[in-house]
């Protein structure tokens, strides 16, 4: 019997993080773990029991400014884990309502298909730069002056991450 391979779809946000993992092949099952919080202890500790058994993690992820130190979390820990846009992301015609559980269960089922396509992830010293630069000229004074540009996430969470 070859490898066994798990994917797993995550739709992440500020405090929490949705998980869902499908077993490798056409008919792999396919079920929600749940909500872990967006810590990196809670991640470290999902890891570590989905891949259990010498199992391989395969992780998929949606773009956004909660993602990127999960990325980076996962990757330092030599995990395969791909950032997609969600504008890439196949939705059938009429499918609406959108709740974490069905975004990681997508994200899960299309990473095994094949069906998503990954986007280049910043690292820490573009993202903080790309902040700046996108703010322009004369708008570090003003109702948002001084600090960080409108729409960045200060909080402790995943180190290098751009929610650190």
């Amino acid at each position: 019997m070859g490898e066994r391979v798990i994917f797993v779809g995550l739709d992440v946000h500020k405090a929490t993080i949705a998980v869902c993992v499908a077993e490798a092949g056409r008919d792999g099952e396919v079920r929600v773990i749940g909500e872990i919080p967006n810590e990196p202890s809670a991640l470290d500790k999902l890891v570590a029991r989905l891949g259990r058994g010498g199992r391989t993690l395969r992780f998929a992820h949606e773009a956004g400014p909660c993602g990127y130190g999960v990325y980076r979390h996962l990757r330092d820990r030599g995990h395969d884990c791909v950032v997609v846009a969600p504008s890439l992301i196949p939705r059938k015609p009429g499918e609406r309502i959108k709740t974490d559980r069905r975004d990681a269960t997508a994200l899960a089922r299309l990473h095994r298909a094949g069906e998503l396509t990954p986007v280049w992830v910043p690292d820490p010293e573009h993202g903080s730069k790309h902040c700046f630069e996108q703010a322009g000229p004369g708008q570090g004074t003003g109702r948002h002056g001084g600090g960080a540009p409108q729409g960045a996430v200060n909080r402790p969470g995943f180190p290098g991450g751009s929610n650190s």
